[in-house]
């Protein structure tokens, strides 16, 4: 075979190839309902809803907490340097498609024997120098797809990488909105907590007043500083909370000198709520779906590459370059040398070991399609139970309103009856403990609802398209 005739052949292998062995990747179907349960069947239509969805609460604060966390939290430095990480890969995957060309420089001074089966003449020198410069190459040919397939699993595995980094960046402004969310909401209880302490402080007065004056017992006025005491522990609880969420908050944004003047929870808006949703949307909004997929995408094709091994490995070696007894020469026209080449090696024994490692890979794959039917369906599943939360506190809200305003009644009349003497003071005493426990359920179920909006978002993927209503904010009562 001719020079020409050799590197024709070369060529035809490195260029042509054939196709890629193994399966290429297909979206495993899943079953899913065509909505969410318990979504509303009519939303209207409204404007698609950005990706910054936090800032929809209009809190300035929150607004500036969330920026410091995505900047600064250590996760998503984490996160970022992942994807540094595997883009470098598939740039050293796609490298392997072009030859590696080494040069080599060897000089050397050497003695042979003269005392071989076969001997030199005795023109040729026992002592000598030899010098060699040569560029030289070898690298296999992609002739079954294995270097395809794994550039396909590493390219899935790199843009993996930025889904991983989505979930960090969702996941992280969740977690930071409702941390500050439960920091509002212990603000308010703190704030009403102070109203109940102040009014069972005048009431003990009130209280001893009255037994000073022979008209109250000693038992009404151990109640009042029973319910005094009550009133500061519950104050100083919640103190210890606030304190101890200003500290994950902290944490969260990278401020650890962090300190948050006390807000009011009532005046924030709710967000809209979403479309009724389709799977489909569902899947392409998802980074945690979508990473999931990546990854089924990079095992899938990693069945190609141990399908491959089982095939020739095709290899062009080549060298080219000079040999001489000195440098000054060794690149002259009569010192030039080179070298082209095939080599073949194809596994003709090898007691199953190849075979197991598809079969191992097809298993891998199988296990990667289940952990995508997984994540899809947690997703809908969480989707599902934000939309059941969300509506269920929001309905939930007219009947704590309707008991706090009850529970405010009764304390005002408890009272008049009391200083009337119609009644004894364990009546203004149950009273007190209903009126605050309503009003701090009215505050609780305002956060139940707010997080739950937060899960919406996060589930949903944060903000959607087109098609969806806002839903009216519902003020809080005025304090009393």
């Amino acid at each position: 075979m001719s020079t020409r005739s050799l590197v024709a052949l070369c060529l035809a292998l490195l260029f042509g190839g054939c196709a890629a062995v193994g399966p290429d990747y297909a979206r495993p179907a899943i079953d899913l309902p065509g909505a969410y349960p318990g979504a509303p069947a009519d939303l209207g239509s409204a404007a698609a809803i950005r990706p910054e969805w936090w800032k929809l609460y209009g809190d300035a604060t929150l607004d500036t907490l969330v920026a410091s966390a995505l900047e600064r939290n250590a996760d998503v430095r984490l996160a970022l340097a992942r994807i540094e990480e595997t883009d470098a890969n598939l740039r050293e995957a796609g490298a392997a498609f072009f030859p590696e060309i080494d040069f080599s420089a060897t000089p050397q001074r050497l003695r042979l024997s003269n005392r071989t089966a076969t001997p030199l003449p005795a023109s040729i020198p026992l002592v000598r120098n030899d010098v060699r410069l040569a560029l030289s190459t070898a690298f296999e040919i992609d002739f079954w797809g294995k270097l395809r397939r794994a550039v396909e699993a590493t390219r899935a595995l790199a843009l993996g990488s930025r889904y991983a980094k989505e979930v960090v960046t969702l996941s992280l402004a969740g977690l930071t909105t409702q941390v500050y969310f439960s920091l509002r909401s212990l603000d308010a209880q703190v704030a009403l907590t102070r109203v109940t302490l102040q009014s069972r402080e005048e009431a003990l007065v009130y209280v001893r007043n009255r037994a000073a004056g022979g008209i109250a017992s000693d038992l009404e006025v151990n109640q009042a500083v029973l319910a005094r005491a009550d009133a500061s522990a519950q104050l100083k609880e919640l103190l210890r909370q606030r304190a101890l969420m200003e500290h994950q908050l902290a944490a969260l944004t990278g401020r650890l000198d962090l300190a948050l003047p006390s807000g009011d929870l009532l005046t924030l808006p709710m967000p809209p709520l979403p479309p009724t949703g389709l799977p489909s949307t569902l899947l392409e909004r998802r980074p945690d779906v979508r990473q999931s997929e990546q990854q089924l995408v990079a095992v899938n094709a990693q069945i190609g590459i141990a399908k491959a091994a089982m095939f020739p490995t095709i290899s062009l070696t080549s060298y080219a370059g000079g040999q001489s007894t000195a440098l000054s020469s060794a690149l002259s026209s009569g010192a030039n040398i080179w070298s082209l080449g095939f080599g073949l090696s194809l596994p003709i024994f090898d007691a199953g070991r190849y075979a197991a490692r598809t079969e191992a890979a097809q298993a891998r794959q199988r296990q990667a399609v289940a952990g995508y039917q997984k994540a899809v369906e947690t997703a809908f599943r969480e989707v599902a139970d934000a939309l059941t939360n969300l509506q269920q506190t929001t309905a939930a809200e007219e009947d704590q309103m309707a008991r706090l305003v009850a529970a405010r009644n009764t304390l005002r009349l408890a009272r008049l009856r009391y200083e009337a003497g119609y009644s004894a003071y364990l009546e203004v005493l149950d009273a007190q403990r209903t009126a605050n426990d309503s009003e701090l359920s009215f505050l609780r179920n305002r956060q139940a609802r707010l997080s739950a909006s937060v899960d919406l978002m996060k589930s949903i993927g944060g903000g959607w398209p087109a098609q969806t209503t806002p839903v009216a904010n519902a003020s809080g009562p005025a304090r009393k």
